[in-house]
């Protein structure tokens, strides 16, 4: 497996994979006798208000951008229906971070010049770990249309809550990253929270989904977790890396892996249909708003954990709810309001947990 190649990189050199501490280390050790003047050219050598300021601008983003994405899925359907081919979809948004990566990294290179850090060139042992969490990914994405066939909106939601579980259990297994009990609590009333925070208050059923959809739930909640995993250890391998090299190699295996795909299911529907067809004005801010969300969480990742994407995803959760009051007419409900203190008992606790660890 590869993750044991990263593993195996990091015991040579005595160092935690993702440690935070032995990543603001290594970065003391790089940064030791460079002149002061030269600090805010180097990748990664934040201060520490400055790295408090990225992490929380990113992290709203990816609150915000999260919480619009279900209502967007939602009216891009026609009839109850996809118009629009699903791979073509997903290829457009890998297509446009791609292309949004390498604009960032044309201004650096513009600004900075071209370093070890910021190249596209690179070694094949680096490359060659990006199509794992890109074919990941892809087999996510793709469930994350289909599974509406087996399951409603907010049966979804619940389902979705797995993703909370799989990612603190992958995330201790593969990068080894130790978390409190305290930690494992307000995990499990994360998850109950959100799940709460979903329930249907004029049924006394909690879901009334398949066996199908669960299936496909469950691989949904393994693929995300362990490819949000993966991706936070080979980002986090190289610190100083620029995350927009990073990205634009993942998103390039992305747009592979996606146009294998159009080949295999949808050839003919786009050769008689055109790429584009069955898509509106809708269809193109999802696009826009997946593809920012991908960046959003690359940079989560880079800058926080993927604890912190779990958190900043469940937060969208409610307030998708909240936004869906004005859009929609939605009732917030008494299991809503006591979903969402626990959701907030579980957030002080998780970071009470992370000062105590």
């Amino acid at each position: 497996m590869e993750y044991r190649k990263i593993k195996d990189h990091h015991q040579d050199k005595d160092v935690d994979p993702i440690g935070d501490d032995d990543i603001e280390n290594l970065r003391g050790k790089a940064l030791s006798g460079v002149p002061a003047t030269n600090l805010a050219t180097l990748g990664g050598s934040f201060s520490e208000r400055s790295k408090w300021k990225l992490k929380s601008v990113v992290t709203l983003a990816l609150t915000l951008l999260t919480s619009s994405q279900a209502i967007l899925i939602v009216w891009s359907k026609r009839a109850g229906k996809y118009e629009y081919s699903v791979t073509t979809a997903n290829f457009s948004v890998e297509a446009l971070k791609c292309a949004l990566s390498l604009a960032a990294l044309v201004r650096i290179w513009r600004n900075e010049g071209v370093t070890d850090d910021n190249r596209l060139s690179t070694t094949l042992d680096e490359v060659s770990v990006y199509p794992i969490p890109a074919a990941l990914y892809l087999v996510k994405n793709l469930l994350q249309y289909y599974i509406f066939a087996y399951v409603d909106a907010p049966g979804y939601q619940i389902l979705k809550n797995l993703n909370i579980i799989s990612t603190g259990v992958l995330y201790r297994i593969i990068l080894k990253k130790k978390l409190s009990e305290i930690q494992w609590a307000a995990f499990i009333l994360l998850c109950a929270g959100c799940t709460t925070a979903q329930l249907n208050s004029s049924s006394d059923r909690v879901l009334q989904t398949p066996f199908q959809g669960w299936v496909m739930a469950i691989v949904m909640a393994l693929l995300s977790g362990f490819a949000g995993v993966y991706t936070e250890a080979i980002i986090k391998k190289r610190p100083s890396r620029n995350i927009n090299v990073q990205n634009f190699w993942l998103y390039v295996f992305g747009m592979c892996f996606n146009a294998i795909a159009i080949l295999i299911q949808d050839f003919d529907a786009v050769m008689n249909k055109g790429f584009f067809y069955g898509y509106s004005l809708i269809t193109t801010l999802m696009i826009l708003n997946h593809a920012l969300s991908g960046i959003a969480v690359s940079m989560v990742m880079k800058y926080a954990d993927n604890i912190v994407k779990v958190y900043s995803t469940s937060v969208a959760m409610l307030l998708t709810a909240v936004v869906s009051v004005f859009l929609f007419g939605f009732h917030l409900s008494l299991p809503f309001f006591l979903g969402s203190t626990v959701v907030s008992v579980s957030v002080y606790l998780h970071s009470i947990g992370k000062l105590q660890r």
